[in-house]
């Protein structure tokens, strides 16, 4: 088993300003940084020699300094509605998922952040087995870049992000904000900041870190309950971040960034469903600049939960609309390749392997 060395870091770690600060400590040319980002993202090449255009002193030098991310492909599932799925093998054993999605709008790919997570979510397969490891920057960068490869086949590309795989983005914060800068960067991948979408279970000082930098990235909250007691219940993350300082955070970041903040809303049958938890959650919401997703939650063979009826979920919708809150119910996708988060990763486990 290859084990990346403790003094080579993964190229796709830098950011653009990070490669320049790096070439200018080589006695390089700034100038570089723009030719390596096109090998890197545009011609998406595998290797420093590839890399034709850039002296072979300088090819040595990112040799010796950095290597490739080496996402090993273990299995790889596709929809009838078009998602695929990818486990990929990481270089110390672990394993995670990256997900496909293909809308009328375009191409968007669901990337991890950790391996494994500890937020400890009742309703989520992503949570078996605790956290692992923080993924670098470039390990999730190369998500997107294998996801892009996979495309390139029909000609397609990305073109829009969402961090909502396994994992809680905002406890690897420094490596989720190179990733970001990664992808919106002009000379890279380019995707729109507006195209993006961060996905956070509420990690409280994170969200006042993500308002004050002032991107135009899109901010959703996991928020599943509209009370204390319930959503400590179903997500353990909510007695260190309690329900009341993620709204007041959140109240900071649309008066920060004056932009709609998207709550996302498992349903899950006879717990958090009822007339009652949709007009408490009504009450909370209607003066917020935001949009409510519902999400009928996956079945995951290791909980108890059962889908909210289908009446139900169009029930929990009105009475938010009745309030003036914006809601829609997320239309799903890759249900019969286990698609939902950390699904095909247990799966996986199971065989003895992580």
């Amino acid at each position: 088993m290859k084990v990346k060395t403790a003094t080579k870091s993964f190229i796709y770690d830098l950011t653009f300003e990070g490669l320049e600060s790096w070439l200018t400590e080589q006695g390089e040319p700034k100038f570089r940084a723009s030719q390596i980002y096109d090998w890197l993202y545009v011609k998406r090449v595998t290797s420093f020699d590839a890399m034709s255009n850039l002296s072979k002193g300088l090819r040595d030098k990112l040799e010796a300094a950095y290597e490739f991310v080496k996402l090993d492909e273990i299995t790889k599932l596709e929809s009838k509605d078009g998602t695929v799925k990818f486990l990929f093998g990481l270089y110390d054993g672990n394993a995670i998922e990256t997900v496909l999605m293909k809308h009328n709008y375009g191409n968007s790919v669901c990337v991890t952040t950790q391996v494994g997570c500890r937020i400890g979510c009742t309703f989520c397969a992503s949570t078996l087995g605790g956290l692992k490891r923080n993924l670098s920057a470039g390990e999730i960068v190369a998500q997107v870049v294998e996801a892009q490869k996979h495309l390139d086949q029909t000609g397609e590309r990305v073109s829009s992000i969402v961090i909502m795989g396994s994992g809680e983005p905002f406890e690897n914060m420094d490596a989720t904000m190179d990733f970001l800068n990664v992808m919106i960067h002009g000379k890279g991948l380019n995707i729109g900041q507006r195209h993006i979408t961060v996905s956070t279970s509420g990690i409280v000082p994170s969200i006042y870190r993500f308002a004050d930098a002032q991107t135009q990235i899109n901010l959703a909250i996991s928020i599943h309950a509209p009370n204390d007691d319930l959503r400590s219940k179903l997500m353990p993350v909510n007695r260190r971040f309690p329900f009341v300082d993620v709204i007041e955070a959140c109240h900071y970041y649309i008066e920060k960034t004056g932009r709609r903040i998207t709550f996302e809303y498992a349903l899950i049958g006879g717990v958090n469903d009822r007339p009652e938890h949709a007009e408490e959650m009504a009450l909370v919401l209607k003066e917020m600049l935001c949009h409510v997703n519902l999400i009928p939650v996956n079945h995951v063979p290791e909980r108890d939960y059962v889908r909210t009826p289908r009446e139900d979920i169009f029930e929990f919708q009105r009475i938010l609309q009745k309030h003036g809150v914006n809601t829609t119910i997320r239309r799903e996708q890759g249900h019969d390749i286990a698609a939902a988060c950390g699904q095909l990763r247990a799966k996986h486990m199971e065989s003895g392997t992580r």
